[in-house]
């Protein structure tokens, strides 16, 4: 893992700000904007005394939060580094006095020039999920937490981080048979409802945005488990096709009640399963925060196998750095 890229980030954070802050912060787009997700979860569900705001960048150039500043610290993401929004976005919290920490893929980001601590990842090897952009941000959030409000459960998170490649690994050849048979099954599907909760809603949006509509053009929209209930499930029938982030942990009772109620009333379900894939290796203190970087790598092979039934290559676009906008 970048634990030496992570503590180092970490040590410059708490040095600058001798002790104290009040806020941290977390901004993006697109799927960068997602892998902060669990850890804006993360400090909403266990500070107590930190604030946090999670803001698509073209969102905080526009309507920067007003508490941002020199108690602040703000993680920026951005995998080729030169996105205009994210760029400014990092500009202007660091111009408010905020401790920036830039993320990317590229050594020669224009982002890493308003980040005062640079954490630059490495990219393309699923198995190894220590190494992106969503772990090493959760795991310098847990060790922030732990810094500034002594985190109890710092230890376990350790603990978790060493051992979930072994359980992605494992998880990868599990579902080989299943992603193969639901691309199969649903190939000529052209809308999905995608459904999580908790840390994993992030993943649930972000399958939908970035995987099904960037990649494969296809119409999505991503549902919280408890919120289906309220609204939603009024369009269930046995015609649309649900994908269901079963995750481990606080809010895996919020997807059990979605899974009974379309286990009855639907008939084209596909339940990706946490447990089942074998995350309760790691600690249930902690686990439910490991569900989505789970779920990112293993999604990612349900997409593959979709792309290639459909003979449409995740990286072709017809807008997206084609035409101006």
């Amino acid at each position: 893992m970048e634990n030496n890229k992570v503590n180092e980030a970490v040590k410059l954070a708490a040095n600058h700000h001798q002790g104290k802050i009040t806020s941290i912060y977390f901004t993006a787009c697109g799927g960068s904007l997602v892998d902060f997700y669990v850890s804006k979860y993360f400090l909403e569900a266990e500070a107590k005394t930190i604030t946090t705001g999670w803001y698509n960048a073209s969102e905080f150039v526009n309507v920067p939060p007003a508490k941002v500043g020199e108690d602040s610290i703000v993680f920026i993401c951005s995998h080729s580094g030169d996105t205009p929004e994210t760029v400014e976005a990092a500009k202007i919290a660091q111009a408010k006095g905020a401790f920036t920490i830039g993320l990317t893929f590229n050594e020669n980001a224009n982002l890493l020039k308003y980040s005062n601590a640079k954490i630059i990842y490495e990219w393309g090897n699923e198995e190894e999920v220590v190494n992106n952009p969503m772990a090493i941000t959760l795991d310098a959030t847990v060790k922030l937490l732990q810094n500034f409000e002594d985190y109890q459960y710092a230890a376990d998170f350790d603990d978790g981080f060493k051992k979930i490649d072994t359980v992605i690994s494992r998880a990868i050849r599990q579902v080989q048979p299943r992603t193969k048979k639901f691309a199969q099954v649903y190939q000529n599907e052209t809308m999905f409802y995608v459904l999580g909760s908790g840390p994993s809603f992030g993943h649930a949006y972000g399958f939908s945005i970035c995987s099904l509509m960037e990649m494969q053009w296809l119409n999505s929209s991503s549902i919280h488990s408890g919120e289906y209930f309220h609204g939603p499930f009024e369009v269930t029938d046995k015609n649309l096709p649900y994908i269901l982030l079963k995750s481990l942990g606080r809010t895996r009772v919020l997807d059990e009640r979605a899974e009974r109620f379309l286990a009855k009333y639907a008939q084209k379900v596909e339940v990706v399963d946490a447990k089942e894939l074998g995350l309760d290796l790691i600690d249930d203190k902690v686990s439910e925060y490991f569900s989505p970087i789970l779920f990112y790598t293993v999604l990612c092979e349900y997409r593959a196998k979709l792309a290639a039934v459909h003979d449409h290559s995740l990286d072709v676009r017809r807008y997206m750095g084609k035409v101006e906008y």
